[in-house]
């Protein structure tokens, strides 16, 4: 786990990598599923790329550092390397998306709302909008938001997410953590780095989130 005034990663020269993965961050989660513990991967980024981005990873890397990075696991078995989304994407957040009940555990302490979001991130980025400005995926914490924004203010909450500076809001509820369960009044999508995740809409998701669960050379 990165801590300030720490240096991130470990030098790497001429280590031979464990996977060997080109393409955007579901291509990398997929990579990483069953992977086995701390593996070492050499990633080559597409520019859809949201970890490459968060990281400074752009084009691929000469390899010389293996930094550690936070993974997301899922409760149906699948991981994220940098979000998951229930409800919809802050990006595209519209005036007529309805709200529905919700309830967020994080570490154990709950909260209920009324929202039509919820984002879990270890990383910063979300399809190039700073929606995380405080997000690491090397810190060993996941950032919570719950959006409950009401319509009038969510183009005006759009408009500041590329530079950041739609937090702090009254109408979007910040936690960190680790172990995150999010429990929704109705049926709703979720999407998980940057994809819809599955065929069907779902009403609760836990996710929980293992520092350093791998190993990525830049």
């Amino acid at each position: 786990m990165i801590r300030k005034g720490e240096e991130w990663g470990t030098p790497a020269d001429g280590a031979s990598a464990d996977l060997e993965v080109a393409g955007d961050d579901t291509a990398l989660a997929v990579a990483l599923v069953g992977a086995g513990a701390d593996p070492l991967v050499r990633f080559v980024p597409s520019p859809a790329s949201d970890l490459a981005r968060a990281v400074g990873l752009p084009g691929g890397g000469p390899g010389t550092m293996a930094v550690p990075v936070d993974l997301l696991r899922l409760d149906d078995g699948g991981v994220a390397v940098n979000a998951v989304v229930v409800g919809v994407p802050p990006d595209r957040l519209r005036w007529w998306h309805r709200p529905f009940a919700v309830e967020v555990v994080v570490d154990g302490t709950a909260f209920s709302a009324r929202g039509t979001t919820v984002v879990v991130a270890t990383g910063q980025f979300l399809r190039g909008f700073d929606v995380s400005p405080r997000g690491h995926p090397g810190d060993g914490w996941c950032e919570v938001q719950v959006y409950a924004v009401p319509p009038g203010q969510r183009r005006p909450m759009r408009s500041r997410l590329r530079s950041g500076s739609h937090l702090p809001h009254p109408g979007i509820t910040t936690r960190r953590g680790r172990s995150v369960e999010v429990r929704c009044g109705r049926a709703v999508d979720v999407e998980v780095d940057g994809k819809k995740a599955a065929a069907k809409r779902i009403r609760s998701v836990s996710v929980e989130l293992v520092p350093a669960g791998f190993r990525l050379l830049i």
